[in-house]
């Protein structure tokens, strides 16, 4: 849609510091986020955050219908009246609050899997992150701009301090790839760090087999939940037994002195299934 069919727009909102709004100014990263994401003609995409509707407007010009959500209700009512309803749907809400898989059934049945993109607030970028990898079955693609330390620790690998769950699970459910830098410059107002691009492509099945995701997460976050122990001691906050651990370990292949910021994916794989069967067979079994 050319910019000559959009409603006539309204005085810009000022950013509010409880939501942690910093408004992408430059038209050319803008455009690189658009191309990031491959929006094409027809596709709908979900926008987390649309802010004053720099990147709605790229979106809409690509072709796609875009469902927004804005939790400010000056910002939600301003792309209301800037674009047509035939083109940008908005909620207002927290986006930590809905179900983006009951978003993705319903459009679904219409227009396909979602992709998404969004400019995300620093104070939510990770729990946000965390429910979109829980929900991604609603997504082909997630484009996603975070703070630069955040961004760097999700692409992290072994070894790193960076080196998280975040990392783990983002690495396990997609192809994670960092795109670019964002100066902090080219936002209103200046945040105080720069920011970062990943693009997320939604793999159909895990990169290593998980019988059961929840427990798996709960292997992971417990490797990491105390990054100084060794592993024979971090995983004893799963409820399992020093000997099933040291057990599991062995089977793994894995010396149960090594620390979880070692373990690469494979090895969260292998740990997860040993510890799993042990766990259902109960204890000491």
């Amino acid at each position: 849609m050319s910019s000559a069919t959009r409603k006539g727009g309204t005085r810009p909102a000022r950013p509010k510091k409880r939501y942690g709004q910093h408004f992408l100014t430059d038209k050319n990263i803008i455009r690189k986020i658009v191309s990031a994401a491959k929006v094409s003609e027809g596709e709908s995409v979900l926008e987390i955050g649309p802010g004053r509707g720099a990147l709605t407007e790229a979106l809409v010009d690509a072709g796609a219908r875009v469902l927004a959500i804005e939790v400010d209700e000056e910002l939600a009512d301003g792309i209301r009246e800037r674009f047509p309803a035939d083109r940008v749907e908005v909620i207002r809400g927290d986006a930590l609050k809905l179900s983006f898989r009951e978003l993705g059934r319903e459009l679904g049945e219409r227009h396909g899997k979602l992709k998404l993109v969004a400019n995300l607030p620093y104070y939510i970028s990770g729990p946000v992150l965390a429910k979109l990898l829980d929900e991604r079955d609603a997504f082909t693609v997630m484009v996603l701009m975070f703070q630069k330390e955040v961004g760097d620790r999700i692409v992290s690998g072994p070894g790193s301090r960076d080196y998280g769950i975040l990392s783990v699970l983002a690495q396990a459910y997609t192809d994670v790839k960092k795109e670019f830098d964002v100066p902090a410059r080219l936002f209103f107002p200046k945040p105080k760090v720069d920011s970062t691009v990943l693009s997320f492509r939604v793999l159909d099945s895990p990169k290593v087999p998980i019988e059961d995701e929840r427990f798996f997460k709960s292997i992971v976050r417990a490797a990491f939940g105390t990054r100084r122990k060794m592993l024979v001691n971090s995983l004893a906050s799963t409820g399992l037994q020093k000997p099933d651990i040291e057990a599991a370990l062995r089977e793994a292949g894995i010396d149960p002195g090594r620390r979880g910021e070692t373990l690469d994916l494979n090895d969260f794989g292998r740990l997860t299934r040993a510890l799993h069967k042990r766990k259902k067979a109960g204890p000491g079994a």
